[in-house]
């Protein structure tokens, strides 16, 4: 869906619905990442400047949407379990299950702030909810983080657009350009990743055949 067509698809909603219809839009933006929430949170903003709704409603019911979609993908990390998540994860060439161990290790250590700074990145907001849940996180703690971390990032851009008017747009521009620049140092981060991986491997493969010339 393009940025229009989601536009157009958020005016209907609100339209429709009100402030529960930006909350329902950004609970399936944490569901569906293609959904940008630098879209919905500012045309959420403009719609509350106009007296399509009240500025509280806004904030209160994207915040909620934000809860309720974080929520399910904590469920979802719940049911899968570590046993199927590892399962999974180690069929997955390049995954070794002493990878899995040490996230594991690192999201007990830092799963806190992972979680509640979490919530102001992009596409990494909707996929820290799995860990989650994978791990168990007491749920008052994952919903506190949950709630404090979307709460700033929504209101934020639901401000933006509510002093901005009908120039809410601007929003939308500046942050996927950041959106962008975090994707990228993530792709960066995938392929670094994998080349060390690759060449442990080679390394070791060379090292074996080596072995094998002297005997």
């Amino acid at each position: 869906m393009t940025d229009s067509g989601v536009t157009q698809w958020v005016n209907d909603l609100m339209g429709t619905l009100g402030a529960p219809g930006a909350g329902l839009a950004i609970a399936l933006e944490n569901l569906f990442p293609p959904l940008p929430s630098e879209v919905i949170l500012p045309l959420a903003g403009f719609a509350a400047s106009t007296g399509r709704m009240s500025l509280l409603a806004a904030l209160v019911f994207t915040t909620l949407g934000s809860v309720v979609g974080a929520l399910a993908l904590y469920g979802i990390g719940a049911a899968l379990g570590r046993d199927r998540t590892v399962a999974l994860a180690a069929k997955i060439p390049l995954v070794k299950v002493t990878d899995i161990e040490r996230t594991e290790a690192w999201f007990e250590r830092h799963g806190t702030k992972a979680i509640f700074f979490g919530r102001m990145i992009p596409v990494f907001r909707s996929l820290i909810s799995v860990p989650a849940g994978v791990e168990r996180m007491p749920l008052p703690i994952f919903l506190t983080l949950t709630t404090l971390g979307s709460a700033l990032w929504n209101t934020a851009f639901v401000l933006a657009g509510y002093f901005l008017g009908a120039q809410w747009e601007v929003v939308s521009t500046y942050v996927s350009a950041y959106s962008k620049v975090v994707l990228a140092a993530a792709v960066i981060a995938l392929l670094v990743f994998v080349w060390i991986r690759v060449s442990r491997r080679s390394h070791k493969q060379e090292g074996g055949v080596r072995a094998g010339r002297t005997e």
